[in-house]
């Protein structure tokens, strides 16, 4: 039986970084549900740091903000993705979901073929 998986990265480029990808949407996705970064991070096991620096890249890439931010506790405070924000989640997640269904597309089916289950090694090159 043969076992193939069709994985693809998507990732929108802005210079030398990325303006998002999958890991900027989850966190995207996770502002918009706890409502501040640092819970934000938490919930996906990453630092503060780590998730501020991935909001401030994606804020620094496109043309609106998607992510505003309010300091300290209590009402309207913390952090909240701007309609940019759920505009560019919601694009971005369409994309992901069109990918997927690259795998019903014949020319993958016709790549599948000639695929090894794993890889030969005893064939390497020189």
């Amino acid at each position: 039986m043969r076992v193939h998986a069709l994985k693809l990265k998507l990732q929108i480029v802005c210079g030398d970084s990325y303006a998002i990808g999958p890991g900027k949407a989850d966190v995207l996705e996770a502002i918009d549900r706890e409502g501040s970064i640092s819970a934000a991070g938490r919930a996906l096991g990453m630092s503060y740091r780590r998730t501020w620096l991935l909001v401030d890249e994606m804020n620094c890439c496109f043309v609106n903000r998607l992510v505003e931010t309010r300091a300290g506790g209590g009402d309207g405070r913390g952090a909240h993705l701007t309609e940019d924000g759920r505009l560019a989640l919601a694009a971005f997640r369409e994309l992901e979901a069109q990918a997927a269904a690259l795998v019903d597309a014949p020319a993958y089916q016709r790549l599948l073929g000639r695929i090894r289950v794993a890889p030969d090694r005893t064939k390497r090159t020189g």
